[in-house]
């Protein structure tokens, strides 16, 4: 790993381990997540002059009235995922800066990720490139259409929050796939993961969260 990507001061490895402490002590306890996050350097996926807080756990912004998450809801979220069972196909909606995408990358066999802001699905894919990551597959498109073509899914993740659970996503979800997602309005935000089964869908409220409202729609 070259200096950049290991981090120096407040972006290395040292820096990433409090982090990870951190996360243990508020709950996270799959060791495959906390692996790699250990390994996987937040700070190349905000600006530079916000690279020294990239491991605070707070969202950040990165443009185009986006953020990246905080590393617990991260964390949280691909914890959810996991605790079905091991990953094989995985959707994103929202790619953002392509930090969590490089997350499920290292936990899943292949990721699909819709990004709906242009300039951000090229930054994300930059990043990734930059580490070696070659199993993702990215799509410029409108997230609540989500990847028809690749379905069915084992699991997806949304990073933004609708009203309710868009019936286009659950149709992609293959049976016995999860997806979790944030759902409410601003200030009223719950975490969900929702299972498909045969004939129905099990609904279970996480916690409280705060994500950018999902939108509809394509931007350049």
């Amino acid at each position: 790993m070259n200096r950049r990507l290991q981090g120096i001061g407040m972006t290395s490895r040292r820096t990433r381990e409090r982090m990870i402490s951190r996360l243990i002590e508020q709950g996270i306890r799959n060791k495959q997540v906390l692996a790699v996050m250990t390994d996987t350097p937040r700070h190349i996926f905000v600006d530079e002059a916000l690279e020294s807080r990239a491991y605070e756990d707070t969202a950040l912004p990165i443009g185009h009235n986006q953020t990246i998450s905080q590393p617990y809801i991260v964390a949280k979220m691909t914890e959810l995922l996991l605790e079905k069972g091991p990953l094989d196909k995985v959707l994103e909606i929202g790619a953002g800066c392509g930090y969590q995408t490089a997350i499920l990358a290292r936990l899943a066999n292949q990721v699909y990720s819709v990004e709906r802001i242009e300039p951000l699905l090229k930054k994300a894919k930059d990043r990734l490139w930059e580490l070696g990551i070659k199993t993702v597959g990215f799509k410029h498109g409108d997230g609540v259409q989500g990847w028809p073509e690749q379905a069915p899914f084992d699991a997806i993740l949304v990073a933004a929050a609708p009203l309710e659970a868009p019936v286009e996503l659950l149709e992609q979800l293959a049976v016995g796939g999860v997806m979790v997602l944030p759902i409410g309005r601003e200030g009223m935000q719950t975490l969900h993961r929702i299972t498909k089964y045969e004939n129905r869908y099990e609904d279970e409220t996480i916690e409280a969260v705060s994500f950018v409202p999902f939108l509809s729609g394509v931007s350049k």
